[in-house]
């Protein structure tokens, strides 16, 4: 029985990359698609004349820059990971970081949880006590957005319709998940309503508490402001971009925009924001007067050189961290 087992385990890992790529896949030409029709309806030479205007090293510069933003949240989770106490290496949180974001495309990005189970199996840390380090990656990310939002808004030279409530929601959404007595109050709560599944509360309860471990306020603000240098550099190569293009945008409303559309399409719970993100970043452009054609040609780049980049860098890495975290695990059996 035992051999069995751990035949099936690996295909259950790999079954997860392949359904990811399957899921990536259809969003990407459903994405393709919509953009297509966009582009038909508007004419393509002026969407192709856009395209046409980068050159190979301002695309890798773009590329550049997004690998910016995931090396310096992925050193933050290094930092979220060493304050928790689960003594894994930078190189090791690297290859959790990096290879969650395969999972991206799964709804509301909950397959990015997948971290935590090869930490569990790398380090035997149950995933109640690892969830506080998803929640305090999501709560810093949403903070640090949020603040750069609200500084871009400021900054800029016209006010963009719905963008202070919506920081205004990422801020108080981030607030909560970092409290944890009021998550743990809101888990009682939650069981007292429900009156079922304890033990579940129970575990909520007590990851709840755990996140007491970053509630130090200089540990915080640090993992917030090293969050916002890494948006910062993909909102800044959104204003290259559209500067390349010939776009009148300067950098606050540029990345105020780029910020808002982010938002907007994370809080849709939509697979990696598409459709909500674009449509915003899209909307945003036409009211700053920028061309149609110009808009949808740096929407389409933006994307593919942040989101679907990043979907690339995880789909390399996640088969690595699954062989890694399944050998890791062996050596724990037989320890």
């Amino acid at each position: 029985m035992s051999n069995t087992n751990t035949r099936q385990k690996p295909r259950t890992g790999f079954t997860g990359r392949k359904q990811s790529i399957v899921a990536m896949a259809v969003l990407l030409g459903l994405m393709v698609l919509g953009l297509v029709g966009l582009a038909a309806a508007t004419g393509w030479q002026e969407t192709l004349g856009q395209i046409s205007k980068l050159s190979l090293a301002q695309v890798l510069l773009l590329l550049g820059l997004s690998l910016v933003n995931y090396a310096i949240r992925g050193w933050r989770w290094h930092l979220f990971a060493g304050r928790l106490g689960l003594g894994t290496a930078l190189v090791q949180n690297l290859r959790h970081f990096l290879g969650g974001f395969a999972m991206i495309t799964t709804p509301g990005r909950v397959g990015e949880l997948v971290r935590m189970r090869w930490i569990k199996r790398e380090t035997g840390w149950p995933h109640e006590k690892t969830i506080p380090l998803v929640l305090m990656d999501r709560a810093s990310d949403l903070t640090g957005m949020a603040l750069l939002l609200g500084a871009a808004i400021i900054l800029s030279d016209g006010g963009i319709v719905g963008a202070v409530p919506v920081a205004i929601l990422a801020l108080g959404l981030a607030f909560v998940a970092t409290r944890p007595r009021l998550l743990a109050r809101l888990a009682e709560l939650g069981y007292r309503l429900i009156g079922r599944w304890p033990r579940l509360f129970v575990k909520i309860r007590k990851s709840a508490r755990a996140l007491s471990a970053f509630s130090n306020p200089l540990f915080l603000s640090t993992t917030t402001i090293v969050g916002a240098v890494g948006w910062f550099a993909e909102a800044y190569a959104f204003y290259l971009l559209l500067s390349w293009m010939g776009a009148d945008v300067s950098l606050a409303t540029a990345t105020a925009i780029f910020l808002f559309a982010i938002i907007v399409g994370g809080l849709t719970g939509a697979p990696g924001g598409i459709g909500g993100a674009d449509a915003a970043m899209l909307a945003l452009l036409a009211l700053e007067g920028v061309p149609f054609e110009t808009s949808l040609a740096a929407t389409a780049i933006i994307r593919v050189t942040t989101l679907w980049f990043g979907i690339a860098i995880g789909l390399i890495t996640f088969p690595i961290a699954e062989k890694v975290s399944k050998r890791a695990a062996h050596a724990l059996e037989n320890d």
